[in-house]
């Protein structure tokens, strides 16, 4: 049987509860940050497509893709970032880029 005393221990306490919140917090800020950076991204990436698109160009740049998937599990192993999350998400966003870089190539044809 616990004791009413052991219940209220094992409970966070008021200053552990401000430190989850200043945590959450923080959380919350890093991801609007990347939500804004992300769509930066997409808003050059737009204009690259209608770039490829005039220019005939491919949607997709293979060589390309691997330098940067290269050079972004360089940074990071150097930021101490499980490079292969890494990968899987820099490809996902490239596999969107090139999906909004096909509409474009079929929008101006």
């Amino acid at each position: 049987m616990t004791s009413e005393s052991s219940l209220h221990s094992e409970q966070p306490s008021e200053d552990d509860d401000r430190i989850l919140a200043g945590y959450r917090l923080s959380i919350d800020n890093i991801d609007a940050a990347l939500i804004h950076m992300l769509a930066e991204r997409f808003r050059i990436t737009q204009a690259v497509g209608q770039y490829k698109a005039t220019a005939s160009l491919p949607p997709a740049d293979p060589d390309r893709e691997q330098r940067q998937i290269g050079r972004l599990r360089k940074l990071a192993e150097e930021a101490h970032l499980d490079p292969e999350f890494s990968e899987k998400f820099l490809r996902f966003i490239i596999d969107e880029v090139i999906r909004h870089h096909e509409q474009a190539r079929d929008d101006a044809s």
